[in-house]
């Protein structure tokens, strides 16, 4: 037989099964069709890079960015609460557009009487309401607590017309603004302050009628800038409520007038502490500046609780600067206690700080500060060194709301000084939430009107990773935990499969306007949290993701970054293509679903099988004309004895034995594997998201083997794919995802041989039926 024909019998034998697979293919393929390859690259839904954005995701050459500075005065009325202001605003045109009108934002308008905020969303009656909704809702007149604007002036004193469309205000100037010119003009203003705890809002008071007191957790108090961008031209979304804030940088003076007996801090440096503080405050202040172990306390629970009785008719001003932030917001009230401890972040000192009322001690004394410290520590590791001088965490109950060095956080014992681990745990994360939202968004300063994952989801992916970090820097903390681990709600891939395998009518791709979803906490924050750590742990490993996370952190501090800067980023960062990755995590609301779908047992024979035997008689030839062969044959076939089993390749197939001898030296076939048992494992992937195979083979011996197969596995096949196992060890089982790695929504099908029962994903949605 000459060469050319051996060679095509080799390959007619060797290819058989691909031959089959490309013939359904084709049949599949008529009619022809586009590209839908989960691995292509996502150039269809990428902008143009361009001078402002680059394709690495860097800032461009001609990136800009607008700045808006503010000066302020504010007084407020705590009788009556009502919030007064007049501002300065000092507007720097750094685009290289022309400006014809200015926006503003009036997010409090989200809260006037006529507000159509209440009016977006539909309604049915329940079986049973809460008494306060029920009331708020049907019993009560619409509280009005929208700005009253009254006056809007040039620099020059002279009225500037204005516009107000719910949420926002045009100001027409009297001339275009250029590129690098700047305008000035002032706005006085004033609104009533509502009652946060009764009505969910991220700023108000909370009323205390035991002492008769209030709290005041105070922002999107003021009349801001909108954005103005190359991606966006004017941000001049409404605010609905869901989606939060879009804000230029700038620097701020802002001059609080409060009750004398008031505690207060807020964004920026207080530039008049010796006017404000009392000698004995200043002597602890000093001493937390040196206190690196433990909070020092600058008003003790007995002075805030003498301060509760005193209701003084006097007024103190609190003076505080900032300097490049995004926003700005405040904490006052006559409850207040207030500890402050240093926190070393690079080569300066950072001041932790709480402030809270006696009815978030014992907790709030114990855990706050020590969260904050910790948070600051955690995410510049992360990320980069924090760069403001301070974190205020303010006790407010039922909240949980992020500002520039400031923010609100929930956890309140109950009134005997009791508490749960649940109110312990819950009441730590959201600090670390929260004051982590100094690095997402108020430092990265994604635009959270429209991408809220950018801020919720990232910051939820860096909680999770603080919080473990927590667990192992306080032991003690997590002592009621078996594992001592802490007990993050988020994060974890196995946590998100109940959302991701949802009814789809109610689930939306992470790339939607926070407005425009369902279950906006699974999908702004679980589901891109789930799927970073995934990424980290699963897919890149921690020191490319690592690297590329702190690549884009670093990239776009005190930046406006949008979603296509962070995933090229991360790319760019890497070397790791993520096209197919942001496609199905972010883009679709498919899920994980990887099982073993079949496993056939080879052994190697001398003998021709019956499909060689086929191929044999559809070609007239017989044993004599084929190459040298080796022959599988699986077990339990009409081919297949008793004899094969056990037995290396070398014992049972002359063939092989006869090429090894002519071809290798002694030495070299003693270093050969001598596999005796052959596996075709068939896995599927009825799931959409394709995701790295991880397989753990466990033999009859007792011994593993872990493997994991790229995703690109999937990238001709996205049903099913066959990988080949020769072993010297008989094969026990296989189970898939074996450490729930990859969020994988059923497992019944992740082991062969096939465990017997029902699966959780089985047993929850006969719980959901059942409901």
């Amino acid at each position: 037989m000459n060469r050319l024909k051996y060679y095509a019998l080799s390959v007619l034998f060797l290819s058989a099964s691909v031959l089959v697979a490309q013939e359904q293919e084709k049949k599949e393929r008529e009619g022809g069709h586009i590209n839908n390859n989960r691995f292509k690259q996502l150039y269809e839904e990428f902008s143009t890079p361009n001078m402002f954005r680059t394709a690495s995701g860097a800032p461009g050459p001609a990136y800009y960015q607008q700045q808006a500075d503010y000066k302020m005065d504010i007084e407020l009325d705590d009788k009556n609460q009502k919030l007064y202001g007049e501002e300065v605003i000092t507007y720097t045109n750094n685009s290289p557009d022309v400006l014809e009108f200015l926006w503003v934002q009036l997010d409090q308008n989200v809260r006037s009487k006529d507000t159509k905020s209440a009016l977006r969303n539909g309604q049915s009656i329940p079986a049973a309401d809460q008494v306060g909704g029920f009331t708020s809702r049907y019993l009560k007149e619409p509280f009005d607590g929208g700005f009253n604007i009254q006056y809007v002036k040039d620099s020059n004193g002279r009225d500037l017309p204005y516009t107000i469309n719910q949420t926002m205000m045009r100001i027409d100037i009297p001339q275009p603004l250029k590129s690098g010119e700047k305008v000035s003009f002032s706005i006085k203003w004033w609104y009533n302050i509502n009652n946060h705890v009764q009505g969910r809002g991220r700023s108000g008071y909370e009323f205390f009628p035991e002492d008769g007191n209030r709290a005041y957790v105070i922002a999107q108090f003021f009349p801001r800038m909108a954005v103005y961008s190359d991606v966006e031209g004017w941000q001049n979304h409404q605010f609905w409520g869901n989606g939060e804030f879009a804000l230029p940088f700038g620097d701020y003076e802002v001059n609080i007038t409060v009750p004398a007996d008031h505690i207060l801090d807020g964004t920026g440096v207080l530039t008049n502490r010796k006017e404000v503080f009392s000698k004995e405050m200043m002597k602890r202040y000093e001493k937390a500046k040196r206190s690196y172990d433990k909070p020092v306390l600058i008003v003790t629970q007995e002075e805030a609780e003498k301060a509760e009785k005193s209701f003084s008719n006097k007024k103190k001003t609190w003076k505080l600067k900032a300097t490049n932030v995004r926003d700005f917001g405040f904490a006052t009230s006559r409850k207040f206690i207030w500890d402050m401890q240093a926190v070393k972040i690079g080569e300066k000192d950072v001041m932790a700080v709480s402030l809270y009322p006696k009815e978030g001690n014992p907790l709030w004394e114990e855990y706050s500060t020590k969260a904050v410290a910790h948070t600051l520590k955690s995410y510049s590791d992360h990320t980069f060194d924090y760069p403001y001088h301070k974190a205020i965490s303010v006790h407010a109950r039922n909240q949980g709301m992020e500002y520039p060095m400031i923010c609100w956080n929930y956890g309140r014992p109950n009134k005997d000084g009791t508490y749960s681990q649940r109110v312990k745990y819950g009441m730590i994360s959201v600090i670390i939430h929260e004051v982590g939202h100094n690095f997402f968004p108020m430092i990265v300063n994604s635009d959270e009107r429209q991408w809220g994952w950018m801020d919720e989801g990232l910051d939820t992916f860096m909680q999770y990773i603080a919080e473990q970090e927590f667990g192992e820097a306080f032991p003690e903390a997590v002592a009621d935990q078996e594992n001592k681990k802490y007990p993050s709600r988020r994060g974890e891939p196995s946590k998100i499969t109940r959302y991701m395998s949802g009814d789809q009518s109610f689930i939306s791709p992470i790339m939607s306007n926070p407005e425009n979803v369902y279950q906006l906490g699974a999908n702004a924050y679980g589901k891109p949290a789930t799927a970073l750590n995934i990424l980290r742990e699963t897919v890149m490993g921690r020191e490319l993701f690592d690297h590329a996370f702190k690549t884009y952190a670093q990239r776009w501090k005190f930046k406006h970054p949008t979603p296509e800067d962070f995933f090229r980023t991360m790319e760019d960062a890497s070397a790791v293509d993520l096209d197919w990755f942001w496609r199905g995590w972010f883009y679709s609301t498919e899920y994980v679903d990887i099982g073993v779908k079949e496993v056939k047992k080879f052994h190697v024979s001398s003998k021709p099988n019956q499909q060689v035997k086929q191929v044999m008689k559809q070609r007239g030839i017989t044993e004599a004309d084929l190459p040298p062969l080796v022959y599988l044959v699986e077990e339990g076939s009409e081919d297949y004895n008793e004899s094969l089993k056990g037995k290396s390749p070398v014992e049972t197939s002359t063939t092989l034995k006869d090429y090894l001898f002519d071809n290798f030296s002694a030495e070299e076939r003693a270093n050969l594997k001598t596999p005796k048992y052959f596996y075709e494992v068939t896995f599927e992937k009825p799931g959409g998201i394709p995701m790295p195979l991880i397989v753990e083979y466990n033999y009859k011996d007792g011994s593993t083997e872990r493997v994991t197969y790229p995703p690109e596995i999937w990238r001709k096949n996205d049903a099913e794919v066959k990988r080949v196992i020769a072993s010297e060890k008989e094969l026990a089982g296989i189970v898939i995802d074996p450490q729930q790695e990859t969020a994988d929504i059923d497992t019944s099908n992740n082991a062969w041989p096939k465990k017997e029962g029902k699966s959780d994903f089985d047993k929850f949605k006969e719980k959901v039926k059942g409901k």
